[in-house]
């Protein structure tokens, strides 16, 4: 099956993203702990997701209701766009971002983005780099309720791009990236960076891993071939 779609992460595969992740979890957990989430749960090293599926646990077992998780939720992040939309002023784009995108264009392919930040910070680091037109859908993680490796965010991105898993790269530079990917029996391919080494990504599902997104054109003709 030919290659239709290329699906994105941001952070780490598009942009360097310099956010602080410390302190935006320790200002999320500490919220959480004044709702009296237990703080023998919270872990300033795991993420802020991993943090509210213990909260759900908490509010839901204390208060039996939606809407005070839902609220929890809000709260946790709006906190997290705070730190976000600072990052985003002083993010940068990876080497070869843009004329990869053009190349992809000129190859008819259909481009998204995944993203686990929230759709203001996204859309921010898009425009101001003024790459948005390259992608016809951005799902970020106001738009789902589960966030990857949970494969809902890429679902919606597959639908909306009208293609089938199986003629659409997903390119990451995380394992949930690769996980997801995996499961929906997308093509994963690992870009290597501080995050993620070869063989976490090859060990976590990658089905090919490239070094530069200068490599994605190139391997995607290699693809079409066979």
């Amino acid at each position: 099956m030919a290659i239709e779609a290329v699906i994105f992460d941001l952070d780490g595969t598009l942009a360097h993203f310099n956010l602080d992740y410390k302190a935006m979890r320790s200002e999320v957990r500490t919220y959480l702990m004044s709702i009296h989430v237990p703080v023998s749960v919270l872990d300033v090293n795991e993420s802020i997701f991993e943090m509210l599926k213990k909260a759900e646990i908490f509010v839901k077992n204390n208060t039996k209701s939606f809407e005070a998780f839902e609220e929890v939720r809000s709260h946790a992040f709006s906190i997290a766009e705070r730190y976000e939309m600072e990052a985003a002023t002083t993010t940068s784009l990876l080497t070869g971002a843009v004329e990869t995108l053009k190349e992809l264009q000129k190859m008819n392919l259909k481009t998204g983005i995944c993203t686990t930040s929230s759709e203001k910070a996204a859309n921010y680091i898009l425009q101001r780099f003024k790459i948005d037109d390259f992608f016809k859908v951005v799902v970020s993680r106001d738009k789902v309720k589960y966030v990857k490796p949970h494969t809902e965010q890429f679902e919606l991105a597959l639908k909306k791009l009208e293609v089938h898993a199986k003629a659409t790269l997903i390119v990451g530079d995380s394992v949930v990236d690769m996980q997801s990917a995996k499961e929906l029996k997308a093509i994963a391919v690992g870009l290597t960076s501080s995050l993620s080494t070869t063989d976490q990504l090859m060990n976590n599902g990658a089905n090919y891993i490239v070094t530069s997104l200068n490599d994605l054109p190139i391997l995607i003709k290699e693809i079409n071939k066979n």
